[in-house]
């Protein structure tokens, strides 16, 4: 029998690799995006996957549109990937951050525990809500300490998925995603102007780059692989909360350095750290330890930063397409 499954935030960069994974598996894939006609479908379009999904128009914020989808498409696994996903614009906007972040899955586990209880979920949490980790690499069970309207948005979410699990039995977890990289980023991620600013400075096209603080330490690893783990979370017969990430934390200044090297140039030659990128506060250090997904998920990821940095590189340098890069 043909597995369904429905994807909140399918046009995304985790939900349009997500989508792919489920599609090579034999799934009937549906997913979600706030507005049919003004969407963008160009991650769906690069992976080649678009006229196989089937799309509906729901904002999570809106409870009843959410019931009308779950009831509609009756779906075994449901990932939730429709939120917000920018710290730095959690500052500026941060009503929207808490209404896009919390509301949206308040109104997603009401709607299966109202319509569809064997349902099972997995949510996007974020390594952010345990803000700096330096001394010790995070566990599960690791205390919040945001610092930034997203990482308290995320943090309060993910305790409502735990309530729900508890309270009524739902099989719904968390997985809790440090930085994950793909050329499906939107270009406001730091990752992907590095990259463009690496090959504009390498072509001729620009002189310098201006960043903010390089000295900031996170975890990357490659997007694909992280699809991998959520479904493998539903597979479990109990539902429970797992760290995603590669357990090898580099700074900003690494990542910079290694773009700038692939093209025998010193980013010190060309980077220029300006206040006005800096965030309100930020995250000196994210450091998580993924050894309970490896031990009971069988998860582990096999690109290293130093490899994404060169996939990044060359798919930029074959004119930004983001639809090549493999699994492995």
């Amino acid at each position: 029998m043909t597995r369904t499954a429905l994807i909140f935030g399918v046009c995304g960069q985790d939900g349009s690799y997500l989508a792919r994974f489920l599609l090579e598996r034999g799934y009937a894939v549906h997913g979600t995006t706030r507005d049919l006609a003004g969407a963008s479908y160009s991650t769906l379009d690069a992976l080649g996957i678009r006229e196989r999904v089937t799309i509906h128009a729901v904002a999570p914020q809106d409870a009843a549109a959410v019931e009308r989808v779950i009831g509609a498409v009756s779906p075994r696994e449901i990932y939730h990937l429709a939120a917000q996903s920018s710290v730095g614009l959690s500052f500026a906007q941060p009503a929207a951050a808490f209404g896009s972040i919390l509301t949206s899955t308040l109104n997603i586990l009401e709607a299966i525990r109202q319509q569809a209880p064997s349902a099972r979920l997995f949510h996007a949490s974020s390594s952010e809500m345990f803000g700096d980790t330096s001394a010790v690499p995070a566990t599960e069970d690791a205390p919040p300490r945001p610092s930034s309207p997203y990482a308290v948005a995320k943090a309060a979410a993910h305790g409502l998925i735990a309530t729900y699990r508890q309270a009524y039995g739902l099989h719904a977890g968390s997985g809790i995603l440090y930085s994950h990289e793909s050329p499906l980023r939107p270009e406001r991620f730091v990752t992907r102007k590095i990259i463009r600013g690496a090959v504009a400075v390498a072509r001729g096209e620009a002189e310098r780059l201006e960043l903010g603080n390089l000295s900031v330490a996170r975890d990357w690893g490659w997007a694909p692989e992280y699809v991998d783990a959520m479904w493998r979370m539903l597979q479990q017969d109990a539902a429970d909360d797992y760290i995603l990430a590669t357990g090898i934390t580099t700074t900003l200044e690494e990542f910079v350095r290694l773009a700038f090297a692939h093209f025998d140039l010193d980013w010190r030659d060309h980077v220029v750290q300006t206040e006005a990128h800096c965030r309100p506060t930020d995250v000196a250090c994210s450091r998580g330890n993924p050894a309970k997904a490896r031990e009971r998920l069988g998860w582990s990821t096999r690109i290293a930063m130093p490899e994404l940095v060169t996939r990044l590189i060359q798919v930029e340098l074959e004119g930004g397409h983001p639809g090549v890069p493999p699994l492995t």
